[in-house]
């Protein structure tokens, strides 16, 4: 497994801050969708960095640190409940995306993008399919953005205990529909996704 297969690919033909950017929180029923872009040193192999899902919380938690300190440059940017109920779900993370890559301090000039789209980017890029599990930089980005994204969640259990964000992060568990069903929803739902559960 080479970790810098499509980092090495980029710099072979000619670019020097290649960003890897992955996103979480598509799937949710609440909450925004985050991304993370990051620039890692040329060669850099962080220990123990994996696709962010094959982590354990306390694992991500360590290594959240360890890519901050590490990196070149990293962002990490959202794209809101408002934002992606009014131009859905694929817009807004494409959107996220995009703002996490032009918020780098220190400017990419190449993008690999985990999936098999592409946001609009005025940098040269390029998607990987399951890149989070091919690229050290898309595997580091996607454990900013998890990571990032679970704090938040953290946040908005203790402002409305009774639907157990900080257990399930906002996705649809037979608890999370339950509670929707016996609390309705709350500002943080996105109600495009409420739509089988409050039939």
């Amino acid at each position: 497994m080479n970790w810098l297969e499509f980092e090495q690919e980029a710099i072979n033909k000619g670019y020097h801050r290649v960003c890897g950017v992955d996103e979480a929180g598509r799937g949710p029923l609440a909450g925004p969708v985050c991304a993370a872009a990051v620039i890692l040193p040329e060669n850099t192999i962080i220990e123990g960095v994996n696709d962010s899902k094959k982590l354990s919380e306390k694992k991500r938690e360590a290594l959240f640190e360890v890519i901050k300190a590490e990196a070149v440059s990293y962002s990490i940017a959202y794209a809101s409940v408002e934002e992606i109920e009014s131009m859905n779900i694929l817009n807004a993370t494409m959107l996220a995306m995009k703002r996490a890559v032009e918020g780098l301090d220190v400017k990419a000039d190449y993008a690999m993008i985990d999936g098999n789209r592409l946001p609009d980017l005025c940098i040269d890029s390029e998607f990987i399919i399951k890149g989070d599990a091919k690229s050290m930089s898309i595997a580091c980005a996607s454990i900013l953005a998890k990571v990032s994204r679970d704090r938040l969640l953290y946040k908005y259990a203790e402002e409305y205990p009774m639907y157990g964000f900080d257990k399930h992060k906002g996705y649809g568990t037979k608890a999370h529909t339950a509670a929707i069903k016996e609390f309705g929803p709350c500002p943080y739902h996105r109600m495009s996704f409420l739509k089988k559960i409050l039939k």
